[in-house]
């Protein structure tokens, strides 16, 4: 039976060992730096209590204790703990890094944790913790990550290896979440339009017909291409929109940011360089100026 421990038991690490006891997995130990906090404290004993984890006094207890590491700290601070515990490390631990830093940082964090003859795994989580616990869908990478693999699949645990260069999952989750988190934004500011000039279900109707006519990939697909041709158009159609959010005092962060990408887009000349013509495909779009 492996042997598991984590540094941080915010919501990640719970998740995820509430998930590997359900598995049969009891050897896993705890260290929050804010576990003796007067206040934050007592919340984390009590789900360590609940979920039935030993929190242990400090963080070397952790790593001898442990053939699996995990690392769920804030991606501020995923450095300074790597500098921090490598020459405490035993040899060949798996430490596997689940923030959310960017790929350079995690590149860093590598270099640490490799120098003292560790294997590192960068961590990507593409899904809800609470809802899928330890088989919320992964991407890994890193010297680590096809040994990490090898033990942990067994223990129902959804991964899927992407190479052992540390940073590229991180890269995966972060350029996700330009869309995840830019989206969800796009939408407050739809929704607060549409609601202020009470045409909410007629909006969200007509945006649903045009974005469930065709899957995802189809339909950011045309849009892209289309921008190659048409961005200077849709750049003026959204002053527009700005200035109508502007008459009402809503704000318009979302919307503008898009008009000026049109109009970057716009300023590559792509249209005459495509002569008028369409691609077919996103990525002929992008060999045109990348």
């Amino acid at each position: 039976m492996v042997s598991v421990g984590f540094i941080g038991f915010g919501e990640a690490a719970s998740e995820l060992a509430r998930g590997f006891l359900s598995e049969g997995i009891n050897e896993i130990a705890a260290y929050d730096v804010m576990m003796n906090h007067e206040v934050w404290g007592m919340k984390i004993k009590g789900k360590a209590e609940e979920i039935g984890i030993e929190l242990v006094p400090d963080v070397k207890e952790v790593l001898n204790r442990s053939e699996i590491v995990f690392v769920a700290v804030p991606a501020n601070n995923a450095l300074e703990v790597a500098e921090t515990v490598k020459n405490s490390l035993k040899p060949n631990t798996l430490y596997v890094d689940v923030s959310a830093s960017t790929p350079k940082t995690k590149t860093e964090i590598s270099k640490h944790i490799t120098s003292v003859g560790s294997l590192f795994v960068d961590v990507a989580m593409l899904g809800s913790l609470p809802v899928y616990k330890h088989k919320v869908p992964i991407v890994l990478s890193g010297s680590g990550a096809y040994l990490f693999t090898e033990k942990m699949e067994k223990y129902g645990m959804v991964l899927e290896n992407i190479g052992i260069e540390p940073g590229m999952a991180s890269a995966v989750k972060l350029i996700r979440s330009i869309f995840m988190k830019g989206v969800s934004a796009l939408y407050i500011e739809l929704l607060e339009a549409a609601y202020t000039y009470k045409v909410d279900d007629i909006v969200l109707k007509s945006v649903s017909k045009t974005m469930d006519a065709f899957n995802f990939e189809e339909t950011m697909n045309r849009l892209v291409t289309g921008n190659a041709i048409h961005a200077a158009r849709r750049a003026v159609e959204l002053d527009g929109s700005v200035e109508m959010l502007t008459e009402v005092d809503l704000d318009s962060k979302m919307t503008s940011s898009a008009r000026e990408k049109l109009k970057y887009f716009a300023n590559l000349n792509l249209k005459e360089k495509l002569n008028g013509e369409k691609p077919s495909n996103w990525k002929d779009v992008l060999k045109l100026y990348l």
